[in-house]
C-alpha cells in the first residue's frame, strides 16, 4: 500500500464556464462537482481564518444556498467566484452572531483527551502550529485590512469584487490592503534579526 497520491486540481471545463453553469442549472452532477471544487478549498480557507466555529460545515451552508439560487447567478468565471464569497462573507458574520450569543465551551482536560483517540498526532501538531502562526500574524492587522488581505490572497479576488463582496469603494479596498501588507512587513522586519 503506498502513499495518497494528492488530489488532481480539477481541470477546466472543456466547454467554457457558460456551458458548465448551464449544464449545473440543469442538475448536471459533474458540472455541480467542477463549480463546487473549483473555489470551495478557499472559500474554506477564508472561512477557518475569520474564526468561522465549523468552517467545514459553513462551507457546505454556502454551496446548498449557491446550488439553491444558481438559476438567480449571471455572469461569467469571475464574477461566480464574487458571487460566492459575497455568500460566504454575509453567512461568517451570521456565524460569528450565532457564536456570541451562545455559552462557551470548555476544552477537555489533559488526562481525558488523552483517552480520546484521534487521528495522525504529527500531522495533527503541526496543523494547528501553521494555524495559529497565520492567525496570529492576521490578528495583528485591523479586522478590515485582515478582511481584504485574505479575500485578495486565499479568496483570489480582485480589488473590484472585493469591493463588491464587503459593499466598499474600490479606493478604500486599495487603501485597506496598502496600509495590510504595509504593517504585515513592519512586523516581519522586527521579528528579522
Amino acid at each position: 500500500m503506498g502513499t495518497p497520491q494528492p488530489r488532481a486540481k480539477t481541470p477546466a471545463p472543456l466547454d467554457g464556464f457558460p456551458e458548465v453553469l448551464a449544464q449545473a442549472r440543469d442538475g448536471s452532477p459533474p458540472a455541480c462537482q467542477w463549480l463546487y471544487e473549483s473555489v470551495a478549498g478557499r472559500v474554506a480557507g477564508y472561512l477557518r481564518l475569520h474564526g468561522a466555529h465549523e468552517p467545514d460545515d459553513l462551507t457546505s451552508e454556502v454551496f446548498l444556498r449557491v446550488f439553491d439560487h444558481l438559476r438567480d447567478f449571471e455572469g461569467e468565471e469571475a464574477g461566480f467566484r464574487s458571487w460566492v464569497f459575497t455568500i460566504a462573507h454575509r453567512l461568517l458574520i451570521d456565524d460569528h452572531r450565532r457564536q456570541s450569543r451562545r455559552p462557551k465551551t470548555v476544552e477537555l482536560s489533559g488526562p481525558m483527551t488523552d483517552r480520546v483517540s484521534g487521528g495522525n498526532a504529527e500531522a495533527d501538531a503541526m496543523h494547528a502550529i501553521e494555524q495559529n502562526h497565520i492567525s496570529e500574524v492576521l490578528a495583528d492587522l485591523a479586522p478590515e485590512q485582515r478582511e481584504v488581505l485574505t479575500l485578495r490572497v486565499v479568496g483570489d479576488l480582485t480589488v473590484e469584487q472585493v469591493a463588491e463582496v464587503l459593499g466598499k469603494s474600490r479606493g478604500a479596498v486599495k487603501s485597506l490592503q496598502h496600509r495590510g501588507i504595509a504593517a504585515l512587513r513592519r512586523r516581519l522586519e522586527e521579528a528579522t534579526p
